[in-house]
């Protein structure tokens, strides 16, 4: 299993998790995010995620590298879909295991927070108006 990837395939949760087993594991913390009917007051549809692949997954697979050296893991792993994804389908997926629960949720956070400050995907909003906009990681408009 790639420890980082860019998906155009649903995300398969269970089979994550299974990847993430190992005799030295106390503890699995994962993350799981959907896509919601609304933002910002809109009726949002669905929602297009593009990447730009090579970076995307070298920068991915930097802050997976980066959560071995500061963190006490055994294991983690971030999958982040691109395409065109309906209300409820799930967008990105984080699992970590560690020997103990604070680590694995640390470094839980750790991944989603860097996957959203520093890989290049973008996300399309299509609203029930029948505009469409671009968002900053933090759900805002680019304007």
């Amino acid at each position: 299993m790639a420890a980082f990837r860019i998906s155009s395939d649903p995300i398969d949760p269970a089979e994550l998790v299974r990847a993430l087993g190992h005799a030295r594991a106390g503890a699995c913390v994962t993350f799981e995010g959907w896509v919601r009917d609304h933002n910002d007051g809109r009726t949002v549809q669905r929602l297009d995620y593009q990447a730009y692949a090579p970076l995307a997954q070298s920068e991915g697979e930097h802050i997976i590298d980066e959560v071995h050296e500061r963190f006490a893991i055994v294991e983690a792993c971030c999958v982040h879909r691109a395409g065109t994804l309906a209300i409820g389908d799930l967008a990105v997926w984080v699992g970590v295991s560690a020997a103990h629960r604070g680590a694995a949720f640390d470094a839980c956070c750790y991944i989603i927070d860097e996957v959203k400050k520093r890989v290049p995907i973008w996300k399309n909003e299509h609203y029930a108006d029948s505009e469409s906009a671009w968002l900053h990681p933090d759900n805002k408009p680019i304007v």
